[in-house]
């Protein structure tokens, strides 16, 4: 089964959101970059909260009937790239946020309102 770019958005905020991720950021890049249609920005507080939003997204996303084309980072938990297809979720640990930076290097792509 197929879940459409904007499900997959919706998926992913609710999940990171569950976990209590911290500066929440969705970008789109629908209109920037063949890359992905959207990005997920944000960042736990220590390495568990890392790993504790990215098995909530794997789960939530696996019960839509998802795919999770890869995801890189896990073991050291200080940024974790997740690769749903249309949507990229990032999640990194505080430290790392700050020093990468990436919302500055997408800084052309809008930035989707969230609840």
């Amino acid at each position: 089964m197929s879940v459409n770019s904007n499900k997959l958005l919706e998926l992913a905020l609710n999940a990171v959101q569950d976990k209590k991720a911290m500066n929440v950021v969705a970008l789109d890049l629908r209109n920037v970059s063949p890359i992905s249609d959207y990005f997920i920005i944000c960042h736990g507080n220590s390495d568990t909260q890392v790993q504790a939003i990215v098995t909530e997204v794997r789960k939530v996303v696996h019960e839509a009937g998802g795919i999770i084309k890869g995801i890189e980072g896990m073991d050291a938990a200080r940024w974790v790239l997740m690769d749903l297809g249309d949507v990229i979720v990032h999640v990194f640990h505080r430290d790392e946020r700050e020093y990468y930076n990436i919302e500055r290097l997408w800084s052309d792509a809008k930035v989707v309102e969230t609840v």
